[in-house]
Order: structure tokens, then sequence, then C-alpha cells
């Protein structure tokens, strides 16, 4: 049972919604400790000073601010204290904007928002009116001593908020000198048209039950198999061959379309898909009767 990891109020206008915060998201990365090859025995770490290499305790340790090559200025816990944000219980709603306003790369963690008992009249009607106006909630919270901007978006019936990194964090474009140079190119109708087809013909509906980590999978069945006691034979990749030849890009666009369409033949979906747009030609074509009559 996931627990709330922040309790508090959505408030917007005079309307406050208590809620309770949860993360919508759990990490399945494998972790691995560090140990000693010869003992078996776990890694401490320690902080050693790096003018003379003797040990520092931690009640020694402060923090310091690089301001230039080898010399920092020092902040103490009560001074960084001193300038955490107010302490506050709401998310507090700014303004209400677009979905598609909002730069994807912005978004950092999710969570969901689960309403208090008394209050799940007025949480509805939120989820409600947001679903309506297609619109997202921009909104600033406290957690952990830190503020962070927030969206609030109604998903499947609920309140979904992402918090969300600032504008001078999301890196320029235009510091990557690859990235510029794209404009210049240019490309014709003709290769668009092909890669617009592929497009067409990779098309799905997205399940994001049908993609899975494949590394962590064979990271857990490798541990798995050494913790039998098998001996796993570790066998070194060969490298790829150079090649110097010059692709043809509208022939290898081609062989794309040409070995998806193959590919979708054979795959499950391809009856539901083909199905799909039956239905879709049929109700096209009973639209225009319907406007007659």
């Amino acid at each position: 049972m996931p627990r709330a990891i922040w309790s508090g109020a959505i408030s917007f206008g005079l309307v406050t919604v208590p809620v309770r915060l949860y993360s919508a998201v759990s990490r399945k990365s494998v972790r691995f400790n560090q140990l000693d090859q010869r003992t078996g025995s776990r890694i401490k770490r320690k902080w050693v000073s790096a003018l003379d290499g003797e040990e520092v305790p931690s009640d020694e340790l402060v923090r310091g601010y690089e301001i230039t090559s080898g010399n920092y200025v020092t902040v103490s816990d009560d001074e960084l204290k001193s300038l955490d944000p107010e302490a506050s219980r709401t998310i507090d709603i700014v303004e209400f904007v677009d979905l598609d306003e909002i730069e994807p790369l912005m978004y950092d963690n999710a969570y969901y928002l689960e309403p208090d008992e008394l209050a799940a009249k007025a949480y509805k009607v939120l989820v409600e009116a947001l679903g309506k106006a297609d619109k997202v909630a921009v909104a600033r919270i406290v957690m952990r001593n830190k503020e962070y901007l927030a969206s609030i978006r109604s998903s499947n019936g609920v309140l979904v908020m992402a918090t969300m990194v600032y504008a001078d964090e999301v890196n320029s474009i235009g510091d990557i000198d690859g990235l510029e140079k794209v404009a210049s190119i240019e490309v014709s109708e003709a290769e668009i048209a092909m890669a617009e087809q592929l497009i067409a013909t990779l098309e799905s509906d997205f399940d994001a039950s049908k993609y899975s980590d494949g590394y962590r999978e064979r990271v857990l069945d490798l541990i798995q198999r050494k913790s039998d006691g098998e001996d796993v034979l570790v066998v070194e990749d060969a490298a790829p061959a150079a090649s110097s030849d010059v692709v043809d890009l509208m022939a290898a666009l081609e062989a794309s379309v040409a070995a998806a369409k193959e590919t979708r033949k054979r795959h499950p979906s391809a009856n539901k898909t083909k199905k799909k747009a039956a239905s879709k030609k049929k109700k096209a074509a009973a639209e225009p009767e319907a406007k007659s009559a």
C-alpha cells in the first residue's frame, strides 16, 4: 500500500480541497552495493581531506560554494534555513493554461492527488472542470523545504500533479551546434511524403504494457542464475563492421515502408487495425447520407 508523502490542500479562488500526495511512479532500477572482492564485505565511504588525506569527522564537515578555482564561500545550516521558503500546506493554483503550452522537457516527477473524504465532491468538480475545459493548472507547492513549480491535470477521473523544472534549468537548443545546423538542411517533398507513409504504416494506439525494461529483466535473471550456483559464460560482442557506403535516404525509407508493411501483416493486431479502418470508412460514407436526410 503506497504511503502519502505530503498532505495539504489545493487552493484556487476561495475553494480549498484537502488532498494527500502519492508518488505516481516507482523506479525499478537494480541497485548494487560496493563490496571488497577479497572478503565479500561491504565498503564504507569515508570523507578525507584533499590536503593531507586524513579522515574528516562528520561534525567537521561544512558546505562550501566554489567561486573561483580553489576558493570557497562557506554557508552554515542556519544561514540556509533562514532562506527556506515559508512552510505551507497548500498547493496554490496560479493560472490555467492549455496542455500543449507547457514544454514536455519541463516535467519532472509525477504524483497522484487523493482527496480528503469530506472534500471528495469539490475534488470531483475540479477533475470534471479541468477535463471539460481541456486546461492544466499551474501551481506552486513547498515540499521538503523547497518550492516547486507544478502542473495539475485531470487524468482517468483523478488529479495528477507533476513537479516541473524552471525555465532557466532547460538547456537551450542553441548551445548544441548539431541542432542549430538542422534548420539549414534541405529535404525534398518526396522524402517527407515517404517518411509520412512510414509513420502511417507504423501507426498504432499506445499501450504502455507492451513495453518492459529488458535490461533490468536480464540483470535480475543473471543474479538469479548466479544465486542458484550456475556458471555464467560471458561472450564478448563483436565490434560492428565499419561501412563506407553512402546511404540513399529515399531508398532506405522505401525499404523501411515495405518491411513495416510486411511485419504488420504478421502482427496479431493487423485484423484489429483493418476492422478499425473499415469502421471509419463506413462511418464516413454514412455521414453524407445523414446530412442529406
